[in-house]
């Protein structure tokens, strides 16, 4: 049995006029909350304070690039958190304030991201361990090893190289990192679009058996997945160090559900098999834009944290209504 062109275009992945009908959509809503923004503080829309929510969405976009893969394999990753956290305090402790660190302690980190990644991948995909249940404890691990290593006080600075990453603007208008965040999103939107690896992992998360049927190697599918989640959260976590110049434990713990939630409102099934990044990146910017609009409303954290599971919970239950509609 083998998938055909046919199949490929008109089947289980979203055609690109589909998805960007969709975007289109949630891009109108990033626009309007722009406006309300703009009602409620005068400076809302000026540049520095747009530079600053475009840094925001940046670090939460690229987070969400690892989960939007995961997810439309019918998975989802709890571990990215703790990854951004190990990112972060690692990174800083390894670099100490020198530039001369900065290859050998990115590319080990990377490569630590890398590891953890795949381990959740081929816990899900070869032992067919529960996504949640395997992401999980890969977290908690990641956790532990981030106290033992640091003595439960991080310590060490960001190179001043990094630090420019995360803190300068190119032509004084755009952040790098926002820069950094539109390279990467290019590459992941062609990636799913016109690769096969991309064609592949709609595939699975359509119809798993289908796809293992037709000569798909469903386990390295979504091996590779998880393991760019894990890449995307430690990468995550070296930029973050970048903008806050030190480590700090626990900044990565509100990415878990944040990261989740930006490819929920970007239009990705949680099913699997549904989507796409450039949704995710709508989403992304309106949990950023809501954050500060309710900053500005003087809305407490606990209520911002209302405000986001209701959000969720929302788009889930829209999702689904129209799904039994179809």
């Amino acid at each position: 049995m083998t998938l055909g062109k046919t199949t490929s275009i008109k089947g289980y992945r979203w055609g690109f006029i589909s998805r960007n009908r969709v975007t289109f959509s949630l891009f109108l809503l990033v626009i309007a909350l722009s406006l309300v923004g703009q009602i409620i503080s005068s400076g809302f829309l000026k540049f520095q304070h747009i530079g600053d929510m475009l840094r925001a969405s940046s670090f939460l976009g690229i987070v969400a690039i690892g989960q939007t893969l995961v997810v439309l394999t019918g998975g989802i990753d709890l571990s990215v958190g703790p990854l951004i956290t190990m990112g972060n305090v690692f990174i800083c402790m390894l670099l100490n304030g020198l530039d001369a660190n900065n290859l050998w302690a990115i590319t080990l980190m990377i490569l630590v991201g890398l590891f953890f990644g795949a381990v959740s991948g081929l816990g899900v995909a070869y032992l067919r361990i529960s996504p949640l249940v395997m992401t999980l404890a890969i977290g908690s691990l990641v956790t532990g090893i981030t106290l033992i290593y640091s003595k439960g006080a991080p310590k060490g600075l960001a190179s001043p190289l990094l630090r420019q990453i995360g803190v300068m603007y190119i032509l004084n208008s755009i952040p790098i990192v926002v820069f950094i965040w539109i390279v990467l999103s290019i590459a992941v939107i062609v990636i799913l679009s016109f690769s096969a690896y991309g064609r592949k992992i709609f595939y699975v998360g359509a119809n798993e058996k289908a796809a293992y049927l037709s000569g798909i190697e469903v386990p390295l599918v979504k091996t590779i997945a998880y393991a760019i989640s894990g890449v995307s959260a430690v990468f995550t976590g070296i930029l973050m160090a970048g903008y806050t110049q030190d480590a700090f434990f626990g900044i990565g713990d509100k990415y878990i559900m944040w990261s989740i939630a930006a490819v929920v409102i970007g239009g990705t099934s949680l099913m699997g098999g549904r989507g796409g990044y450039l949704g995710t990146m709508a989403g992304a910017i309106i949990l950023i834009l809501l954050e500060s609009i309710l900053t500005l409303l003087h809305i407490p954290e606990a209520g911002r944290r209302i405000a986001e599971g209701l959000i969720i919970l929302l788009m889930i239950t829209i999702y689904f209504r129209k799904r039994g509609r179809r």
